[in-house]
């Protein structure tokens, strides 16, 4: 059985008890490395001058997977304390975000994910208020500032009052109590008051399927995103030559003017193509139905629908359209042409391999190769 040390201990001594792996899988009677548990990842560090790579929990005793073999009897480990602290205080931020969540608005922590630059928790509610955001934000922080006192405590499961959220497991549980907030029974690594958790972000909320998740980043990682942001902001406000407070402003005013613009460009390409149409089925060779055919190098190929749909209501005409690169062809036909443009170019698709479909009137589809696309415009134009 291995003994946990954890806590604030960077350093200690144990005795090796087993070893497997040629030596690089090591059992220690006492160890101050924590395992992947509860969503927190796993401790790093060197044990016996050797890099941990992995901690990983066997019940009653503890694997520490290392890059290399050790001998010997006893060893000393060292934790990698940037890393474990960074992992305390995400993880007893996600304590007081949790209750403070639960507390305000009464919504439980269904899922918690501790990830490598950020973590989310999900919550029971299918809907939150940017609002509420704001406000549970605030308030974390400043319970953080009251610097509340982070205890430890162990209580039988039958006895245990107080709980944020009911624990299944049975005998002796570890209990997390952040003073006069919160009470949850959890086996992972703690810090000693709110104030060493830093400054709690809540970056972004989304809804998945019927709840609400929150990404969230506590003390140093809180404090370089937020640095992230605004370094962007800043930049983007620089490129519009204007102050961050106006930004909102002026992208709502550039969208409109986009929004404005696509619509004149599109009449105009309409009338474009009306024109170009009437230019091409005037120079067409007489059939029934007229054919014509454009051919362009680039696409893309819906480019090509506002002069077939311009050509299909002229009388008795076959539009085929085709790019070599991607290589796609469209077909529009006039009502009295006496050709199912679906229907054509879905059998001349078929057979190159290709895909497609529409209606009578108009449809579109791709070949494989431009030398496919070339044989599907051939078999469009045969009698």
């Amino acid at each position: 059985m291995t003994h946990r040390l954890y806590s604030y201990l960077r350093d200690f001594d144990a005795a090796v008890v087993d070893r497997a792996d040629g030596g690089r899988r090591v059992y220690l009677d006492r160890t101050a490395f924590y395992p992947t548990s509860g969503g927190q990842p796993n401790d790093t560090g060197t044990l016996g001058g050797a890099a941990v790579v992995n901690i990983v929990d066997e019940d009653d005793r503890i694997a520490h997977l290392l890059a290399d073999p050790i001998d010997g009897t006893t060893v000393h480990g060292s934790v990698d304390w940037p890393r474990r602290f960074d992992h305390m205080q995400q993880h007893t931020g996600q304590h007081l975000l949790s209750a403070v969540l639960h507390e305000l608005f009464g919504h439980g922590t269904i899922v918690v994910h501790f990830g490598r630059e950020s973590s989310t928790l999900d919550l029971d509610t299918p809907d939150l208020e940017h609002a509420q955001l704001v406000e549970a934000e605030a308030r974390a922080n400043e319970i953080v500032t009251e610097n509340r006192p982070v205890e430890v405590s162990f209580e039988d499961a039958l006895e245990v009052t107080g709980l944020r959220k009911a624990s299944a497991r049975e005998g002796t549980l570890r209990i997390v109590t952040i003073r006069d907030l919160d009470r949850s029974a959890c086996g992972g690594t703690h810090v000693r008051a709110t104030g060493e958790i830093g400054p709690i972000l809540i970056r972004r909320s989304e809804r998945v399927k019927k709840n609400i998740r929150l990404e969230f980043l506590c003390s140093a990682r809180a404090a370089r995103r937020a640095r992230a942001d605004l370094d962007l902001l800043a930049r983007l406000a620089g490129s519009f030559s204007a102050a961050a407070d106006e930004l909102p402003a002026l992208v709502e005013a550039q969208r409109a003017e986009l929004k404005a613009a696509a619509g004149a460009r599109r009449e105009l390409e309409e009338r474009l193509a009306r024109y170009r149409a009437r230019e091409l089925y005037d120079t067409a060779p007489d059939g029934s139905p007229r054919p014509i055919v454009v051919r362009e190098e680039k696409g893309p190929i819906d480019r090509l629908r506002p002069l077939a749909q311009a050509i299909a209501a002229m009388p008795r005409a076959l539009f085929v359209g085709w790019t070599v690169d991607p290589p796609a062809i469209v077909v529009a036909t006039s009502a009295d042409a006496g050709v199912d443009a679906g229907a054509a170019l879905k059998s001349a698709l078929e057979a190159v391999g290709g895909r497609g479909g529409g209606n009578p009137r108009l449809a579109q589809g791709t070949a494989g190769s431009a030398a496919a696309a070339e044989r599907v415009v051939t078999a469009l134009l045969s009698p």
